[in-house]
């Protein structure tokens, strides 16, 4: 039927609560031709009860809505990053949408576009970033297909995607280079936080979890059960980013800075007194008063001792200044380490906590490489000592 300037058709399809079929208008087709394709298509999938129903949701309202169910699902830290790549990425360019007229062609240019000028002053994003913005795109709208039925397919699935792109590591401190830092955190009080870091590879959030039942001294091990962040400004606590617990071992030395650590702590909620805000067994790493450390905080610390280094006040500069490094580099440099000395992959893996011994292998593709090709002359001197 013809209304106005556009064509429309209607079908009868069956309610899923009462299997009674109502008239179903569509209306907005160019031709007649048009709607009867339209209208057969609409027939087939009403009779496998595929039928998707016309409707007017936003990619910004579908978004939104997807957002706040999920905000009980997933870590605070990880629902505020898909909020920022969201707002930041996705609703300023087709958030206007309706939601069932997105096409992979509108995705795949999202994504072009975003490379080309979608980052601060016009630049264009790194690819990393993209396909961060893809996978929550793809997870919402498998979602809007799946669960909430907005959708016969998905064309995120079906988008020209940005490559699945892992940074290689690069250059991490030399061995003598953690030994000079480490000899500046170790007046302290915090020293063992960075010791324990760089001896075990955890992260940030992993150590500032840790709680003193979590620590076997005795049997030389740690129990990492979960994370510390920071979101809104507020400090929060969840799962590991694997969602796992893990054991790590520790060494003798390792065990001995944790147990004048856990000494110093003992004097010091004596010495606080009442004042003590910290539990029995409570947190490994506190502040004076017994209060849990705040993320940041041993973050700024890293680069103060840095600072401490390269500038010392009561000694000459060193000849040879601490580089520019981040506080994650320790975990960087525990791995790397670890695979320069022929531990295998998966073992790695499993100390840092990666979910697939795949993902050390991408990250840390640069050692892998070198220490196959020590690999091959170790087995060449081999075969040249053998007796046959």
């Amino acid at each position: 039927m013809k209304r106005g300037k556009t064509w429309s058709y209607v079908i009868r399809v069956p309610a899923p609560e009462t299997g009674v079929s109502k008239p179903k208008w569509v209306g907005g087709f160019a031709t007649e031709d048009e709607a009867k394709a339209a209208r057969d298509e609409a027939r087939v999938k009403a009779r496998r009860g595929g039928y998707i129903e016309r409707n007017q949701v936003t990619v910004t309202d579908y978004l939104t809505e997807w957002l706040d169910t999920h905000s009980v699902q997933i870590k605070p830290k990880t629902l505020q990053m898909y909020r920022f790549l969201v707002d930041r990425y996705v609703v300023p360019r087709i958030g206007e949408m309706r939601l069932q007229a997105v096409r992979p062609a509108t995705i795949t240019k999202l994504y072009r576009d975003l490379s080309a000028s979608g980052g601060r002053d016009g630049k264009g994003l790194s690819p990393r970033t993209v396909e961060y913005v893809h996978a929550v795109l793809r997870k919402a709208f498998r979602d809007a297909v799946e669960i909430e039925q907005l959708l016969p397919s998905n064309p995120v699935e079906r988008a020209k995607r940005p490559r699945d792109v892992y940074r290689e590591v690069g250059d991490v401190w030399t061995k003598a280079q953690l030994r000079a830092f480490l000899e500046v955190a170790r007046g302290h009080r915090l020293f063992a936080f960075f010791h324990l870091a760089a001896y075990t590879g955890a992260r940030r959030g992993e150590l500032l979890h840790l709680r003193w039942p979590d620590v076997d001294l005795d049997g030389g091990r740690i129990t990492i059960t979960g994370s510390t962040a920071v979101v809104g400004g507020v400090r929060v606590e969840g799962t590991t980013k694997s969602g796992r617990s893990r054991v790590v071992t520790i060494d003798t030395e390792t065990a001995g800075v944790l147990r004048a650590h856990r000494v110093r702590q003992c004097e010091e909620a004596e010495t606080a007194g009442e004042e003590w805000r910290g539990e029995p067994n409570g947190y490994v790493f506190t502040t004076a008063w017994g209060e849990p450390v705040y993320p940041d905080t041993v973050t700024g610390l890293f680069r103060t001792f840095i600072r401490m280094h390269n500038a010392p006040t009561d000694r000459p500069a060193p000849a040879e200044p601490l580089p520019l490094a981040r506080l994650h580099d320790l975990r960087h440099l525990h791995a790397t380490t670890l695979l320069m000395a022929g531990v295998p992959v998966h073992v790695v893996a499993a100390r840092l906590g990666h979910a697939d011994p795949a993902i050390t292998l991408r990250v840390y593709a640069h050692v892998v490489r070198d220490a196959e090709t020590a690999t091959a002359d170790v087995f060449a001197q081999a075969l040249a000592d053998g007796d046959g």
